[in-house]
């Protein structure tokens, strides 16, 4: 089941799949406007949650908190 974003917690960490991909990664900091910042668990790259999301959710769209 997907969590919402309004359910994303600092510190806490998350798995997210979309159009194929995978990515699991910790929440850094929450900003305004919902503004996630995240740091990738594998490769420790800090990117935002909607850099995932900017082709929209596809049919296999899940996030879960690991």
């Amino acid at each position: 089941m997907a969590l919402a974003f309004n359910n994303l917690r600092k510190g806490s960490k998350y798995r997210l799949q979309n159009h194929g991909e995978t990515f699991e990664f910790v929440v850094m900091e929450i900003q305004e406007g919902d503004r996630f910042i995240l740091k990738d668990l594998h490769t420790l790259e800090l990117y935002q949650l909607q850099d995932l999301l900017r082709y929209g959710k596809g049919k296999d769209y899940d996030l879960s908190e690991l």
